[in-house]
């Protein structure tokens, strides 16, 4: 079974675009700096980071936007509301071998169900469609360290183990 990444874990793409990779980091409570979304009114705000790195010999041209984004709070998977206005996204941009782009999200939920944020992102590299992934972390929860680049062994009470747990439950394979 797979499991999903953790925020700050690093995601390859070997299999359709070698060398390309992407994580979701930087997860925390933030107010957007153009103001508040009428919309958002009595939400708690928060940010993260999509960071995408080219480790291959070719410029691949990338872009990222709202629409390949969905966010999810809670136990229930509520949708979390994506205030567009104040994201910087990444949108037709061409990432030279050996370099990064970073796409700075902007979003917002009720308070009380920050504890368990589900990011998925789908890029667009080079006129095509990468595969779908999730990166689970929450507000006040510790990110892993992206110095190493991979994800150290998941501690049982993780949030990632709880996932896992939840998810083999439901499929019948626990």
């Amino acid at each position: 079974m797979h499991e999903p990444n953790i925020v700050g874990d690093w995601q390859e793409y070997d299999d359709e675009h070698p060398g390309l990779r992407v994580r979701v980091h930087d997860l925390k409570k933030d107010e957007p700096p153009r103001g508040r979304d009428d919309h958002a009114k009595d939400l708690t705000y928060f940010s993260f980071r999509v960071t995408v790195e080219n480790r291959s010999g070719e410029s691949i041209a990338l872009q990222l936007e709202d629409g390949q984004l969905d966010v999810r709070i809670g136990g229930d998977g509520e949708g979390a509301f994506l205030d567009w206005r104040n994201s910087q996204f990444i949108e037709g941009f061409d990432v030279y071998p050996l370099r990064r782009a970073t796409a700075t999200i902007f979003a917002a939920g009720p308070e009380d169900q920050l504890e368990i944020v589900d990011v998925q992102v789908q890029l667009r590299a080079d006129e095509e469609w990468t595969r779908r992934c999730v990166w689970v972390g929450g507000i006040g929860v510790p990110q892993p360290s992206a110095c190493g680049g991979k994800r150290p062994g998941a501690a049982k009470d993780s949030i990632a183990a709880q996932v896992s747990r939840y998810l083999e439950g439901e499929t019948g394979t626990a």
